[in-house]
């Protein structure tokens, strides 16, 4: 071969080097861009619209919550919701043109059939016809959630409900109110959609606001479980003797802490005692003279505080966000420690948020013997033939306390229900704990108020909750007691009984 020649063959061979090396830019890198683009929007609606999207059922149930339901439109398949309002926030919706949200978000590649696993189906598609998007099968509970959604709807127009199985991290509830109905917001007439979403999006409720995993709260004395905690892991006993009364001046500056109405907290009293009456005296003087600030925020966060990365979904980070708990600096301008805002700190006020996710992750934690497990919200995803492709692996996310502090605190949290502040929250044969609390807004507005705690059948964890219900004012702590109960009882029933 002459040198002209070979001078061609190499010009051809790098030729087809840079095409195929574009081909693979073009559909590796570009093709989600290439997709989406709005010079695209058109094409692509049909084709996803084409096939049928998978469902979403409920745990054992077969009941789906999310199906597809086949028109005569342009768009062939159309997104509804069976039961409006009860699986809203944690399922979300898929609209056409408004971003999807909740699971129809976190797992859209694999209902809509797009995931990498349904190649063979796609290229099949050309040949045979529109095929079927994978089913997600979700951990939730469907007595569990009912009830938790109705005595939360019976009892406040706005706060939330978690209920997780502490020995697995599976979702048995979740709800958020105020709730919405999203099958309007899947409507194929976008001028609809959009006028469905502009009117809740402009709620001031924020109905579309998942207050479950999304918005924090002050905690209020539900935090006393993680006072209780830190002064556990540094040589404190139940019996440990603490300073009480009727109110309490922190060093330095700030205002007199007193207790809450109705709370008779006397001058002497052991840790557990303290934790029973809910006495904010006792817990303040016990974080800003004895433990410090530094073991507040350290305990707090071995229970799940400041995690900026936690996802509920699948096991392997996918799913909906959950917001980051936060307990703020408990520092001065010079940086020094504040005690005045520790004593605050201690009782969850001053700058402590916490989510209702987190606040039933710091009770399953307590419950399971001081191992924290991931929360899931996806039990298995099953292919077009009903196969699994996907099962959840229950996983440990932490261990924020050894056992030898966990029973005396699962202990202390029994205490409170049986002869303290969480009373309400007592079921029938069942070990219950947890914890009250009441928070104050700082602002013209009533109160919030909180119950965590667990359930306990045959020496096995089987549900732990948290309940908020948002400016609930006097009385709400007791009424999250007893919600907190009703949902529990629900999640003991549908696991038969363990």
């Amino acid at each position: 071969m002459n040198a002209p020649l070979r001078r061609v063959g190499v010009v051809v061979m790098v030729l087809f080097a840079l095409l195929f090396l574009n081909l693979n830019w073009v559909q590796a890198y570009k093709a989600d861009e290439y997709r989406t683009s709005e010079y695209n929007t058109g094409r692509v609606q049909v084709a996803e619209y084409q096939r049928e999207r998978g469902p979403i059922v409920v745990g054992r149930d077969t009941i789906p919550v999310a199906v597809s339901e086949e028109t005569d439109g342009r768009l062939r398949f159309l997104r509804t919701y069976p039961e409006p309002r009860r699986w809203a926030h944690v399922i979300g919706y898929k609209p056409v043109l408004i971003g999807a949200t909740g699971l129809e978000q976190s797992e859209d590649d694999f209902l809509a059939g797009n995931a990498d696993r349904f190649f063979v189906d796609r290229i099949w598609d050309l040949f045979g016809g529109p095929s079927v998007g994978g089913a997600v099968q979700t951990t939730l509970s469907r007595p569990t959630q009912q009830t938790a959604f109705e005595q939360l709807r019976d009892a406040t127009e706005r706060g939330a409900v978690v209920a997780l199985d502490p020995r697995t991290g599976a979702v048995q509830a979740m709800v958020s109110l105020p709730s919405f109905d999203p099958s309007p917001l899947a409507s194929h007439d976008t001028v609809a959609a959009q006028q469905a979403f502009d009117e809740l999006n402009q709620d001031p409720a924020q109905p579309l606001l998942n207050r479950a995993v999304a918005e924090r709260f002050p905690p209020g004395s539900t935090f006393k479980v993680i006072d209780s905690a830190a002064a556990l892991q540094r040589g404190f006993t139940p019996d440990s003797e603490l300073a009480g009364g009727a109110e309490y001046l922190p060093p330095t500056a700030g205002q007199p802490i007193r207790n809450a109405p109705g709370v008779v907290c006397p001058n002497q009293l052991t840790l557990a005692q303290a934790l029973a009456v809910s006495c904010n005296t006792a817990f303040s003087r016990l974080a800003a003279e004895e433990l410090g600030a530094d073991a507040l925020k350290q305990t707090a966060a071995e229970f799940g505080f400041t995690d900026d990365a936690l996802t509920v979904g699948r096991l392997d980070g996918r799913g909906i966000p959950v917001a980051e708990s936060v307990t703020g600096d408990m520092l001065r301008e010079d940086g020094q420690e504040d005690p005045p805002t520790v004593a605050q700190s201690a009782i969850g006020q001053a700058s402590v948020q916490m989510t209702p996710m987190q606040g039933a992750m710091v009770a399953a934690a307590v419950a399971n013997n001081g191992v924290q497990m991931r929360p899931y919200l996806i039990e298995q995803l099953q292919d077009a033939d009903l196969r699994p492709v996907y099962r959840a692996d229950p996983e440990e996310l932490r261990r924020p306390i050894p056992p030898e502090v966990a029973a005396p605190l699962q202990d202390m949290m029994v205490g409170v229900v049986t002869g303290g502040t969480g009373g309400n929250a007592a079921i029938s044969g069942t070990v219950v704990g947890g914890k009250t609390g009441t928070a104050e807004t700082g602002q013209d507005t009533a109160d919030h108020g909180w119950f965590i705690g667990f359930a306990i059948v045959a020496g096995q964890p089987v549900s732990a909750v948290a309940v908020l219900l948002a400016n609930a004012g006097s009385g709400g702590s007791g009424q999250a007691a007893r919600i907190a109960g009703q949902v529990m009882q629900a999640a003991i029933a549908d696991n038969g009984g363990s």
